[in-house]
């Protein structure tokens, strides 16, 4: 089970706008290993992010900027740094992140993270018992139940800006670094779903998804990835 490598009160500062005003790509490398905290009175929820995918705009049809923009997907156009939640099939809500400056769509979807405050509480929110750590990776393994244990609707925090010093649902860096970096294609998709979209944390039981999809990021396309 991991842990924080810095005291719980430092991670009540939200990374800042500058750092999700860039390739959704690049983000998408330096969110791994960072923390996902819900702040709310009587319930500090905290869980290192493991697996996430990039989205972009125009360019990009799995997008749901693909189209243009539009009343429910507006978020997606920045300003950078700002929750963008859908709910899909029906059942569950999806996280995603705003990227790149204002006017251009791009985001990021949460797609795992890793519990490390208030495991009961999200459990709880789960619906699940933990029967030790039998149950620990259905807590948050996988965008809807990720939502679900931080009790992420759209009502509640569609557009919510995770920059602001007063959100409580944000992003904290609490110095832990990542060694190993994997990609695969997105999942879940059926357009554009042959890019190489999703990156994840070597080795993290967390992640959701097929494993036999995981591979190495070759060393030399950094953070530079062709669209």
């Amino acid at each position: 089970m991991a842990t924080l490598t810095t005291p719980l009160e430092r991670l009540r500062t939200a990374l800042p706008a500058e750092f999700y005003d860039r390739d959704p790509r690049r983000v998408c490398r330096e969110l791994l290993g960072k923390v996902l905290v819900r702040n709310a009175p009587q319930k500090y929820l905290a869980a290192r992010i493991v697996e996430v995918e990039a989205y972009f705009g125009k360019s990009d049809g799995a997008a749901h900027s693909f189209a243009g923009r539009t009343a429910r997907n507006a978020v997606l156009f920045g300003p950078p740094g700002h929750a963008y939640v859908y709910f899909i099939y029906g059942n569950h809500y999806c996280l995603n992140v705003s990227c790149l400056p204002d006017g251009v769509a791009g985001g990021i979807l949460f797609r795992a993270v890793e519990p490390l405050v208030g495991i009961e509480t999200i459990a709880k929110a789960r619906g699940l018992e933990l029967n030790g750590t039998r149950n620990l990776r259905n807590l948050t393994s996988g965008p809807g139940r990720l939502a679900e244990a931080f009790g992420i609707t759209r009502e509640r925090d569609n557009e919510k800006d995770l920059t602001s010093p007063e959100s409580d649902l944000f992003i904290a860096d609490d110095g832990y670094r990542v060694r190993k970096v994997l990609t695969t294609p997105r999942i879940g998709i059926t357009k554009a779903a042959e890019r190489p979209w999703r990156y994840v944390i070597a080795g993290n039981p967390f992640v959701s998804g097929p494993r036999n999809l995981l591979k190495k990021i070759p060393s030399h396309q950094g953070t530079t990835d062709e669209r």
